[in-house]
């Protein structure tokens, strides 16, 4: 995983890459598409993943948050500031997500 892609995100991008680069245009676009930052960007996605209870978001959101600068306190706070919105089982679940990424580097 030396390009820090998970497995099954190549295994898709090696049998349909013209879907990944599809998608990862389309987050180019969405990116610039406004005044926030690469790192508040991620931090949201993050939220909304916890939100949908998404493993797999929350994983590549702190992942993109890491790489955007974001520290671990606001990954977690991030995901500790949607509680009233979406559950504290919800969260407590993302913030063992998001453990799995902060504990591995």
């Amino acid at each position: 995983m030396s390009d820090g892609k998970p497995g099954h995100y190549r295994w898709i991008q090696e049998r349909y890459p013209q879907v990944i680069t599809a998608l990862e245009q389309l987050g180019d676009a969405l990116q610039s598409a406004g005044p926030l930052d690469k790192r508040t960007t991620h931090l949201i996605q993050l939220a909304a993943s916890a939100a949908i209870r998404s493993e797999g978001a929350v994983h590549s959101h702190v992942r993109r948050a890491l790489a955007a600068g974001a520290t671990p306190d606001e990954i977690r706070h991030a995901v500790i500031g949607v509680t009233s919105t979406i559950g504290y089982p919800n969260v407590t679940a993302a913030l063992s997500w998001v453990e799995d990424i902060l504990q591995r580097r």
